[in-house]
């Protein structure tokens, strides 16, 4: 039997593997069950974590602290890919008040931490690590623990109370998500509605009947400062076209134009009038409209396209053929000139037959290469995430620097890697279940890790007198902040469930309870909103449990 000795027991590489993939394949098998409706999915790896670490199991220390920081720059880079190319129009529309909101959630969770600290006589240390554990922010751990030691006192104390309180943590955000769904989201409000996206399209038929703009040019039209659009077909005395920038309107002449809803009045103004025809319909056969004409969908799979300019291809010019819409990860953009093409757009076509296949032959359509995954891009963007977080900030008035740390920085370079990589033709298209596969790997890794490095004294604190009173401490420093934003957000500011929630999960730096979230919300607006907040909530937490103990015990 000493083979199983050295499986499950002797440290080395094949013992720590083994030891982690089973924590992890127990807890994802058992995160499947539902619990009175509720299943918590990945989070039961760190409750298996917690058990095997009480039961004895152990991994050496240096492969631990490898696999759990690791696991959490994987996930949080690849959570950063995937929600990058829409971060900053949300930021835009929506993110400063997300921001406010979740800066609510931070600072009403640390007075709470100062207030409980003085009525309580629990140490300040000791509630630092509770409100890590509270927060499930552990570079904010380690963080408190690096000043601690600089200022010459014991850092064990905070791992304990974080590790105390952790598991309520994790399941105390998803519990304020329910309660706010329970008593104030209705049905209706969890169905998912359209956005008012100035990038959304809308297909409108015109005719011509403007005196301003006979014999015009398509291009000295475009030039009169009304709302863009794409005209994708021109009909006249019978005969359909693909109208060149260079073409001539004449009266009379009817077009088929690609626009944004709120743009169709002003366009209506432009060329005379609007026909009634519900062109917006799903069911649409677009080669049946006319008999001369077909609309076939291309993928950009070209690598040398990726970061370019729609317009600097002259597709239409050069082929007779027009675009009129782009489909990204599921979003409709207008095909305007400016528009950055990146790889895996999927651009609507419509032309003659065989001028749309030398279009294809120009745009790639190969989609079985991008099903290859592009690793470069993946190592590449940990290596820049981690360097940037390794880079020391200094604040006036305390004297150690502060650093955004192993999750502060790879979720940043991921967002900006996402947004801008391609118009610096950077490749950094991943299939949706690749960034999953990434994202649900290095999630349970981190879990592992964390719960059998907490597990082996959880018990022993949990069961004293302290213990019960830090769990209650930890409970109230989630489920308070949580529930009283969350209210202020969903019932007085009128913000979607979705939304809601993940604003609370960013910034409570809970990734766990974000899962949760997508799988019982339909949409991607818990993502999005997650990854809104996330940097800065990281960031000021890392902050504020450096600049508590160096003010309050200095």
């Amino acid at each position: 039997m000493d083979w199983l000795y050295t499986l499950f027991i002797e440290h080395s590489a094949l013992q720590a593997v083994v030891i982690l993939s089973l924590i992890s394949a127990i807890g994802l098998g058992l995160g499947r069950v539902h619990f009175w409706g509720v299943s918590l999915g990945v989070t039961f790896v760190f409750f298996m974590g917690i058990l095997a670490g009480h039961l004895g199991l152990s991994v050496d220390s240096q492969m631990l602290n490898y696999a759990e920081s690791f696991g959490l720059v994987i996930f949080v880079y690849s959570l950063g890919l995937q929600v990058g190319p829409g971060f900053f129009s949300s930021f835009r529309k929506g993110g400063i008040t997300l921001n406010m909101l979740a800066l609510g959630v931070v600072l009403l969770g640390t007075l709470l931490t100062v207030f409980a600290s003085y009525t309580t006589g629990v140490s300040l240390p000791d509630m630092i690590g509770i409100l890590c554990g509270a927060t499930t922010n552990t570079p904010a751990l380690g963080a408190a623990q690096q000043t601690l030691k600089q200022m010459g006192m014991d850092s064990s104390t905070p791992a304990l109370g974080c590790a105390v309180a952790y598991p309520l943590g994790v399941v105390g955000v998803i519990l304020a998500v329910l309660l706010i769904r329970k008593v104030l989201v209705r049905k209706e409000d969890l169905e998912v509605k359209e956005k008012d996206d100035a990038n959304k399209t809308y297909i409108a038929a015109f005719q011509v009947h403007n005196p301003a703009i006979f014999n015009k040019s398509i291009k000295d039209i475009a030039h009169m400062s009304y709302p863009k659009f794409v005209i994708s077909r021109l009909w006249r005395d019978g005969h359909v076209s693909i109208p060149t920038s260079e073409k001539v309107l004449k009266e009379g002449d009817r077009l088929l134009v690609v626009t944004s809803e709120k743009d169709a009045l002003a366009l209506t103004v432009l060329f005379g009038e609007q026909e009634n025809t519900d062109w917006n319909k799903e069911d649409i056969d677009w080669n049946a409209i006319d008999s001369e004409l077909i609309s076939q969908r291309i993928v950009v799979t070209r690598p040398e396209l990726n970061g370019k300019k729609l317009g600097s291809l002259r597709l239409r010019n050069h082929y007779g053929i027009n675009i009129s819409r782009v489909y990204r990860s599921g979003v409709q953009l207008l095909a305007t000139p400016e528009l950055v093409l990146q790889l895996g757009d999927r651009l609507t076509v419509v032309g003659e037959a065989a001028a749309i296949q030398n279009v294809e032959k120009v745009l790639g359509n190969a989609i079985k290469s991008l099903k290859e995954p592009n690793l470069i891009v993946v190592f590449m963007g940990i290596v820049l995430g981690l360097a940037l977080g390794a880079i020391p900030f200094s604040i006036p008035g305390i004297s150690t620097p502060v650093k955004l740390g192993l999750a502060g920085g790879p979720i940043i370079v991921g967002i900006l890697l996402g947004t801008f990589g391609p118009r610096i033709h950077m490749i950094t298209y991943t299939t949706r279940s690749a960034n999953l596969m990434l994202r649900a790997l290095g999630l349970s890794m981190y879990l592992a890790c964390l719960g059998l490095d907490s597990g082996a004294h959880f018990f022993d604190t949990v069961f004293r007198p302290e213990g019960l009173l830090w769990i209650a401490l930890g409970a109230g420093l989630t489920i308070i902040p949580t529930v009283i934003i969350g209210f202020v957000a969903f019932k007085m500011m009128k913000i979607d469930f979705g939304t809601v929630s993940g604003m609370l999960c960013g910034s409570m730096a809970n990734p766990m309870a974000l899962n949760y979230a997508n799988d019982t919300i339909p949409g991607d607006n818990p993502s999005v909103a997650y990854a809104t907040v996330y940097p800065l909530c990281m960031f000021l937490r890392v902050i504020i449990a450096q600049v508590l103990l160096m003010f309050l015990l200095g």
